[in-house]
């Protein structure tokens, strides 16, 4: 080949591999976003999750299921508050309730190193592994360690909240997770609502009564960036860090606090922990070059225990209402008490 068709076969080769990734990369960040969150900018529609680990009672389809695995199933399914028709939809589809009789579900293992009736890998297994009968064994081959194993694992990714990332999880598949979905649904004669939560809980918009109108006003700033991405030193509007975000929420009513998280410590009133009110920072002992004394992360209380925070690029959600009771709770500040802002406050409250 000449040199000259070399380098136009050679600037073919690499326009084919630019117009994969263009269209490419767009596929896997929406599925990336629809598994771990985000997606919905600016709060997006919000899910009611209150109900998401109701367990549903069981129908006629019900009965072909072997009775000490749907005692197992329900049990599991009570244990860790998801319902237990889709664990028994997860079985039927791994190994008909354990009654395969390929490779790997008794004894041994399959092809991709599965074993046992809800086909966990080991070190999966290992790691997510109860001993449910309470035996001082836990074996991926006994049902009965194996079936609420599957329910921890299932509720480590998301469940019940977030059932279909969980499934999903469970085998990168969607087809899987639709047909795990289809037996969930037959075993409750088809009367189930799967609950796919998008950052954004209904129940998280209920705020305490008696807030002033500026708090509630900043708050309300807060709780709209949820579902967007977290992004380690953005300032919105698209993406945040723990720290922008509330600078954000406070400038947009005038009032101007520090960027990042180790100069917004020292800026508030010290609160003592149990007397936090909305709009009141909350810091923790996490990130690198922290300490008790000098936290690096920060979150905003909205009332009952729980904070509007940005968490991290891989939680789930990135952005969202978490509680703040946490074992690395450094202390509470607020803004609000500084002697200038008060000043600010009255001066805003008389413009209005």
């Amino acid at each position: 080949m000449t040199p000259r068709r070399l380098l136009i076969a050679a600037a073919l080769g690499v326009a084919a591999v630019m117009f994969a990734a263009l269209v490419f990369v767009p596929i896997l960040f929406g599925v990336s976003q629809f598994i771990f969150g985000g997606g919905i900018g600016g709060g997006g529609n919000c899910v009611n999750v209150a109900d998401a680990g109701t367990q549903p009672a069981a129908a006629n389809d019900a009965k072909a299921v072997p009775s000490n695995y749907l005692s197992l199933y329900q049990a599991a399914g009570k244990q860790y508050g998801i319902p237990w028709n889709v664990l028994a939809g997860v079985g039927k589809v791994e190994t008909d309730h354990g009654r395969s009789t390929m490779p790997g579900v008794s004894s041994g293992e399959n092809y991709a190193g599965a074993g046992g009736p809800m086909q966990f890998l080991a070190g999966t297994f290992k790691e997510f592994a109860v001993d449910g009968n309470k035996d001082g064994k836990k074996d991926r081959y006994d049902p009965a360690d194996a079936i609420p194993s599957a329910a921890a694992y299932l509720k480590h990714n998301g469940a019940p909240q977030r059932m279909k990332t969980a499934i999903f999880q469970y085998n990168h598949s969607w087809d899987y997770v639709d047909l795990v979905l289809s037996w969930a649904k037959r075993y409750v004669g088809g009367d189930f609502k799967v609950v796919q939560a998008n950052g954004v809980n209904c129940e998280d918009n209920e705020l305490p009564a008696n807030m002033s109108a500026l708090v509630k006003q900043i708050i309300a700033f807060a709780l709209a960036q949820r579902g967007k991405p977290y992004v380690f030193g953005a300032t919105g509007p698209d993406a945040w860090d723990c720290s922008s975000i509330i600078q954000a929420a406070y400038r947009q009513v005038g009032l101007n606090i520090p960027r990042t998280t180790f100069e917004q410590w020292p800026f508030g009133v010290k609160i003592s922990k149990g007397k936090e009110l909305p709009g009141d920072l909350v810091f923790f002992n996490s990130g690198p070059g922290t300490s008790s004394n000098n936290p690096g992360h920060v979150g905003m209380v909205i009332g009952k225990g729980k904070m509007i925070v940005a968490s991290c690029s891989t939680c789930v959600p990135a952005i969202g209402v978490k509680s703040y009771k946490r074992s690395d709770w450094v202390g509470v500040t607020r803004p609000l008490a500084r002697p200038d802002f008060k000043k600010k406050v009255d001066a805003l409250a008389a413009r209005q």
